[in-house]
Parts: C-alpha cells; structure tokens; sequence
C-alpha cells in the first residue's frame, strides 16, 4: 500500500473510528459531562459526552489515556463531531445491520493500528470495557460499520479517474518521486503502475469530497461546544 493512501485512509479512518452514540457502559470511576451537541433542527440533536472523548482517544494509537493533552483531546472531539454530522445523513439512508462476520473483521483491521492485540484491550479497559468482545463495544464497530457503508455509497460510488489524470499523475507525481527514491533503478511504465495511480486519485478523491461535505454541512448543522476539553 502506497504512503499516500495510507494517509488518506487514516483520515477517513479517524473520522469515523469514534462512531456514532455515547459509551453508555464505561466505568464508574469515570466522571461524565456534556462537552458539546450537534443537531441540524428537525431532528434529535446528539450529545458528546466527556467518555466519548476518552473512548475516541482510546482508539488513537500514541494518544495518552492517563493524563491526555489538550492537543489530544481537542482532536478527539474534532473527529467526534465529525462522526455525529455523518451519523444525521446516514440515518436518512437506513440499511441492513452489519453481521457478525463484518464486526469481527472489522475489529480485526482496528488490531492491526496497535503492538498488540493484548495492548489494545488494555486501552479500552481504561475506558470501561472488558474486551474487544465486550457486547458494548461490537455494538459501536457495528455503528462504524454502517457509517463507512453509507460513505462508501455517498461519495466512492460517484468517483471518476480518467485517463488523463492517471498520464498527469504518472507524469507529475510517481515519476519524480521514483527517481528521487530510487535513482538509477528502471522506471515502470504508466500501465504497470495505472491501477496503483487510479486507486491513489480515487482515494484523494474521495477525502476532498469527505472535506467538502464536511465544511457545507458545518454551515447546515448547529454545534455548540459546552466546555473546555
């Protein structure tokens, strides 16, 4: 996988990877507030507690869950509010729930962002769950799920990457870089590397469309931040 769609897919990853409702089950050791609401009018707005902030955060490989930054914080709450404004468009379009098949594979692909599977239990322990089979937590990578289907249908499925964007790219981008990386190795040709480019420009696609959508919608829906986080 190239170092670009690596980046992109961790930025759709991280607006989504705190999903959708509140973490109702965390411990009770754990003091709870509204830290902001979001809602677009007609419909119920949408709370983001404190837990659900620590929750994000246990999700963030590097973000510290003991005494975390303001910098950590004010990014998990970014991305949580990111979540609620998609959770308002996906439930116009409702659809079958995720399986069992699709959860597990799912948390299997969370796993792959941490040292190991041991290390990620333990955050989430910190956050009030007893596993990664903890009926709390699939029910959330379920709600992910979801949310990743609907943008899948919203903006994936409207993607065009023509053939003169694939020659400027291969032009433009892959070439120099290659030669940049590996001088003297021979250069593939544009038809070797024209899936590997058209998947690339799909993916920048997809994550302009993503922050497009994000910065209209914000115009649309109300947000009002309560504390300080």
């Amino acid at each position: 996988m190239t170092t670009v769609r690596l980046k992109i897919l961790r930025l759709i990853g991280s607006i989504f990877i705190g999903l959708l409702v509140s973490v109702s089950g965390l411990s009770q050791e754990i003091v709870d507030k509204t830290v902001a609401v979001v809602s677009d009018g007609n419909r119920k707005s949408q709370l983001i507690t404190y837990s659900d902030v620590l929750w994000q955060l246990a999700l963030q490989p590097g973000a510290g869950l003991e005494k975390p930054s303001s910098e950590d914080l004010n990014q998990a709450l970014r991305s949580m509010i990111n979540q609620r404004i998609f959770a308002l468009e996906a439930e116009r379009l409702p659809r079958a729930a995720p399986s069992e098949r699709e959860i597990a594979d799912k948390i299997t692909e969370i796993l792959t962002f941490f040292p190991t599977a041991a290390a990620f239990e333990a955050r989430l322990k910190q956050v009030g769950f007893s596993s990664v089979k903890d009926p709390a937590f699939e029910r959330l990578i379920g709600q992910r799920i979801a949310i990743e289907k609907y943008v899948e249908f919203r903006f994936a499925s409207f993607v065009v990457v023509t053939s003169d964007e694939e020659a400027r790219y291969y032009r433009d981008v892959y070439t120099p870089e290659h030669r940049r990386r590996t001088p003297g190795l021979l250069l593939p040709s544009l038809d070797e590397k024209r899936a590997e480019i058209s998947e690339i420009l799909k993916r920048q696609k997809i994550a302009a469309a993503i922050e497009r959508f994000l910065d209209d919608a914000k115009r649309r829906v109300q947000v009002e931040i309560l504390i300080e986080v």
